[in-house]
């Protein structure tokens, strides 16, 4: 989003200083003379608006544009007010300096605004076809066999896995639009994934690398445990032997890194490639209407591998809230 930002405001910029320079040869002096006073306003309007974002996120949304306009104004006065005391410079006058700052600002507010309406209806269906994909006849069916079959030699254990069983359909059934951690994720993952070792016995390992996983952080539910569906589903189920699925999960500085590896089988081996492209873009959709240009799914196959890489930032609950 901050990426967006910038790159609008800096548009904004380069069309200003053109309509002021006339030509392209007075356009880079323009630039930057605009430059040394959009740029502050820019950063310190970001930062303002962030510290007061639960306030305004609170207000009905014409008077939250009202308040953003008003942050915008006062940030603006501030920075052309410190340029002409300590920096000397006035490049046009405050006025002019209102108005582009306005004008931005409606720009940015419009295109958000657009974007979260058209995306809406998007989200309703990508969870609606979360909640299809997921919910697999076949996967229920056995593990309520495999269940029984288990009630009388492993009462306990039964139990367990039917509460596994519980967990998994409840947060199948939950709104996907928020935010669970790291954590919560994966013992819903360990759960599923014991459900199915029921099934597949010594056909399915897993090796997990989560030394250094971030349990705080937040993700969307349901990234990484159709990952693993996938993998059980494209790279266990169609072999006769054993395989392995790799889990590597690390944070690296602002970004959550998500790596799963399973076996691969070529084209025309199975018929489960369509089922994997499907998943593969209701979930790249999900990190999109959350995390927008700012979170990337990379799949590529590698050797008798495939591998699936998510990168998402790093974030953590306010504890404050």
């Amino acid at each position: 989003m901050s990426l967006r930002i910038l790159l609008i405001v800096d548009m904004g910029s380069v069309l200003a200083a053109l309509a002021r320079a006339g030509n392209v040869q007075n356009l880079w002096a323009e630039l930057m003379e605009m430059s040394i006073l959009i740029q502050p306003i820019l950063l310190v309007s970001l930062i303002s608006l962030c510290l007061l974002n639960k306030l305004l996120l609170r207000l009905p949304y014409l008077l939250g544009v009202v308040a953003v306009t008003g942050i915008i104004l006062v940030v603006t006065s501030l920075a052309y007010g410190a340029g002409v005391l300590y920096l000397s410079f006035a490049p046009s006058g405050l006025v002019p300096a209102y108005i582009f700052c306005v004008a931005i600002t409606g720009v940015l507010l419009l295109y958000f605004h657009l974007r979260q309406r058209a995306l809406s209806p998007a989200l309703d269906e990508a969870r609606l076809q979360a909640l299809q994909a997921r919910i697999r006849p076949h996967f229920l069916f056995n593990s309520l066999n495999a269940v029984l079959g288990l009630i009388r030699t492993e009462p306990r254990r039964a139990e367990r896995i039917l509460e596994d069983l519980a967990d998994l359909f409840r947060v199948l059934m939950a709104d996907n639009r928020k935010l669970i951690t790291l954590g919560q994720e994966i013992d819903l993952c360990r759960g599923y994934l014991e459900l199915e070792q029921l099934r597949l016995g010594a056909r399915l390992h897993v090796e997990w690398h989560i030394d250094k996983m971030p349990q705080e952080a937040l993700i969307p539910p349901l990234i990484v445990q159709p990952l693993l569906e996938n993998a059980v589903y494209h790279g266990i189920e169609p072999s006769s032997g054993a395989g392995i699925i790799s889990i590597n999960i690390y944070r690296n500085r602002s970004r959550v890194h998500i790596v799963l590896r399973n076996p691969y089988l070529e084209e025309g081996q199975h018929h489960h490639h369509k089922g994997n492209k499907m998943a593969m873009a209701n979930i790249t959709q999900r990190l999109l209407l959350h995390y927008d240009a700012e979170a990337s799914l990379i799949n590529q196959v590698t050797g008798q591998y495939y591998q699936v890489h998510i990168i998402i930032p790093y974030t953590v609950a306010n504890l404050g809230k």
